[in-house]
């Protein structure tokens, strides 16, 4: 067909058609080569890795929520993909609250669902998205945080889709989360801006120093570090078929030690999870890792590191305890990074609460410390703020309630990002 095209056009239309398909032929073996030698050496793993911002010109990995005809009743129990688009596909029809119920009951007693829930999760926000036509505060409104808020977080992956400029990164990303209609630095305006930066990331083509420009560009220093600590989240994160070419297997704390003194202690709030990745779980040696670095950034790695036990743990206290115990220094930190994640998981304090009470008497300040963040969030006032760090926490209550005032001042210095 192209060929009988050509044949029949005037001359210089044959010319510049002909010229227009060396061009794409040559894109098409540069990219192939690119591609060959960025996934080369990589052994199992075989991940393209994703080229970022080329030409001026935006790569959006995620793009719009497809629906296909994918129904959860046909997927395997072990098939993550198909529960991911299952479910999507579920809030698309249905809307979120149908897809919201189901997933919460699954959950908690499926393992693959369990395991994955987070990005489940985002599937159903970035399907709820488009049930509302883009419609980002309406889809907020419907939301829940189940799994560590990946719903909202699914919201921000799409909400970049059809911006194509730099500046037009910027006017999105501040005006996105001030239509949501959340109270200003409370749990959804958190989890709004976080999930900028996953969003960011994943429209840029995970062009990580473009991603924190533009975090750099929001309205204060609490804004900047919740949207950072999202892009380094989604950095960290091999999904779609891509890796960030801001990761190496062979240097698995980098990027931290070379970017931005100012963007640093969010990347190390994320370290470990490729550390972990690269050293097949070995929780002495990530422990080690930590330990290691100088110390104003320890505390950030050891947080990182308790966060990832419970994931990894699947929230059981007593493994979540075990495996800080392996942090020996970084114990009291390991639990303040486990308890954040713990709280901030469902938006809920007593669990948190609860494993905070089973840790040493010596750590507990450090643990209930942990869930002050979640309880600033959550709660509107400072009264409000320590009455309930008073009730959960009783002997670590000031630990809690400064932690839990310092995470909402807009200077952002105790903010989790």
């Amino acid at each position: 067909m192209v060929c009988l095209m050509i044949g029949n056009a005037p001359k210089h239309r044959r010319f510049l058609t002909l010229r227009f398909l060396l061009v794409v032929v040559a894109l098409v073996s540069v990219l192939t080569v690119t591609t060959a030698l960025a996934t080369k050496g990589r052994g199992r793993a075989q991940v393209a890795v994703a080229r970022g911002v080329v030409d001026g010109s935006f790569h959006p990995i995620a793009g719009k929520f497809v629906p296909d005809a994918t129904k959860l009743d046909d997927c395997s129990t072990t098939d993550q993909r198909c529960l991911e688009q299952g479910f999507g596909n579920l809030a698309f029809s249905r809307g979120p609250k149908a897809a919201l119920d189901l997933f919460n009951q699954r959950w908690v007693s499926e393992e693959t669902i369990a395991k994955d829930c987070h990005r489940i999760a985002h599937m159903i926000g970035s399907a709820s998205l488009a049930f509302f036509k883009g419609n980002v505060a309406q889809t907020y409104a419907h939301g829940s945080p189940s799994c560590a808020s990946g719903y909202y977080h699914g919201i921000l992956e799409r909400a970049f889709a059809n911006v194509f400029t730099h500046r037009g990164l910027i006017r999105a990303a501040r005006s996105l989360c001030s239509g949501a209609g959340v109270r200003r630095m409370g749990f959804l305006d958190y989890q709004c801006t976080h999930g900028l930066g996953h969003g960011l990331m994943i429209q840029t083509g995970y062009d990580l120093p473009m991603a924190l420009a533009v975090c750099g560009s929001l309205p204060t220093r609490w804004d900047e570090v919740s949207c950072t600590g999202g892009a380094f989240m989604e950095n960290g994160s091999t999904v779609y078929g891509l890796r960030s070419s801001w990761l190496k297997d062979s240097e698995p704390l980098y990027p931290c030690p070379v970017i931005k003194l100012r963007n640093r202690a969010s990347c190390y709030l994320r370290v470990t999870t490729e550390v972990l990745n690269t050293n097949r779980y070995n929780w002495p040696k990530t422990a080690e890792t930590c330990q290691s670095l100088a110390r104003r950034w320890r505390s950030y790695c050891f947080r990182s590191y308790g966060r990832d036990t419970v994931n990894y743990a699947g929230g059981k206290a007593a493994s979540i305890l075990r495996l800080c115990g392996l942090a020996q220094s970084g114990e009291g930190q390991c639990l303040y990074g486990a308890a954040r994640t713990m709280a901030d998981r469902d938006a809920k304090t007593a669990n948190a609460a609860a494993f905070c009470r089973r840790a040493t008497r010596p750590q507990q300040g450090h643990c209930f410390a942990g869930l002050g963040i979640v309880v600033g969030l959550l709660e509107p006032t400072r009264d409000a703020r320590a009455k309930v760090c008073e009730a959960l926490a009783r002997r670590s209550a000031r630990a809690c309630s400064t932690a839990a005032q310092s995470e909402v001042n807009p200077d952002g210095r105790g903010a989790w990002g």
